[in-house]
């Protein structure tokens, strides 16, 4: 899914029928996929976008020009049959992000009709399990084309059906403990539950509190630093980036797992969705605990 969306920051979130002094407002491209593709651009991966169909309207033509700007490969379609989806994140001080979007089941059908060869030939195809079935296309093609696929299935591994069919055609999937992500005691039971599916490895994200990533023959926990959370809009979607990064340069799993865990924290500590350089995110993953399990 391809939405424009407008990330509002407060200190806290107001009261129901009240309001709340606006501190910051950034502007970017959502879903996952699309942060992903944008912010691998940002140090200077190549990457590629498929989407869904846009309005061909104000709002659908900024955002292929902005994606054209960046460099993102992909073909970005435009109708007259509907108008460019909207959404709308508060962040605030907690690290929450309350988010109001709209996903329409005929703009998501449009990823039925999207053109599937940037696959071929890819390195890594990242999907998102909220874009429903529309998915399993892609990552079939990427089967038959060797391409690893990252998965983020975030909390859905608690249903039964979508674990067994998404999960089996991933390498790499990203989950989380709960919706909110604040539970780690869970973290490896949801790690096993992941590998027992089908993939790889497996990345369990818990916010603040760091991640676990896992393969058959590997347990790492990574400590998340202290940072001064401002904006954690989009942080799941840095770790993603992050991951990916260190994993198309052959890094081994723990380099990986530190490096996507420093880049996740230094995004939730800044407006926005400007990634830190890759030497910064080096330095503060060079300094976070690992314990080997």
């Amino acid at each position: 899914m391809i939405t424009p969306v407008a990330i509002l920051v407060v200190d806290q979130m107001p009261a129901h029928n009240t309001g709340a002094l606006v501190k910051a407002v950034s502007e970017f491209i959502f879903d996952d996929a699309a942060i992903v593709a944008c912010l691998l651009r940002q140090w200077n991966v190549p990457s590629g976008l498929i989407g869904t169909t846009l309005g061909d309207d104000a709002r659908g033509r900024d955002v292929a020009r902005k994606l054209r700007a960046l460099g993102v490969a992909g073909k970005v379609r435009l109708s007259k049959k509907f108008t460019t989806p909207f959404e709308v994140d508060v962040s605030d001080r907690t690290g929450a992000r309350t988010y109001f979007w709209q996903r329409e089941p005929r703009v998501l059908d449009t990823l039925d009709t999207a053109d599937l060869s940037l696959v071929h030939g890819a390195q890594m195809l990242y999907v998102d399990w909220y874009d429903g079935d529309h998915i399993v296309r892609a990552m079939d093609a990427a089967r038959r084309w060797s391409v690893p696929v990252f998965l983020n299935l975030e909390h859905a591994h608690r249903d039964p059906d979508i674990l067994a069919r998404y999960v089996r055609r991933a390498t790499i999937c990203q989950a989380s403990t709960d919706p909110a992500q604040k539970h780690s005691g869970s973290a490896l039971a949801v790690a096993r539950k992941l590998l027992d599916a089908g993939a790889q490895t497996a990345l369990v994200t818990l916010a603040g509190q760091g991640c676990l990533v896992a393969r058959r023959d590997e347990t790492l926990r990574v400590r998340a630093p202290r940072v001064n959370v401002v904006d954690g809009c989009g942080a799941g979607a840095t770790f993603s980036t992050g991951f990916i990064y260190a994993t198309l340069r052959g890094w081994n799993l723990e380099n990986a797992a530190r490096f996507a865990t420093a880049a996740a924290s230094l995004k939730a500590a800044h407006v926005g969705l400007e990634l830190a350089s890759v030497t910064q995110v080096k330095c503060l993953a060079a300094k976070l605990r690992i314990e080997k399990r």
